[in-house]
């Protein structure tokens, strides 16, 4: 599985929208969606090098593509 290490909620968050995901909801964990997939992204710092990548991977990214994205 890809790792993307260190990466701030704010920042992943901001990294998603560029890739035309947009909030849906928010509370304990921020809930994103570009209307065919939904992504669930936990709000502490930093997010686990293993949870991000797995959140690049359900986006349809390649952690390439996610760290230009930051």
């Amino acid at each position: 599985m890809p790792k993307v290490p260190g990466v701030n909620h704010k920042n992943a968050i901001r990294a998603l929208e560029k890739a035309d995901f947009v909030v849906a909801r928010e509370g304990k964990h921020t809930v994103m969606t570009n209307g065919e997939r939904i992504l669930t992204i936990p709000r502490h710092n930093p997010i686990n090098a293993i949870t991000m990548g797995a959140i690049v991977r359900d986006a349809g990214l390649t952690v390439d593509e996610f760290r230009k994205l930051l």
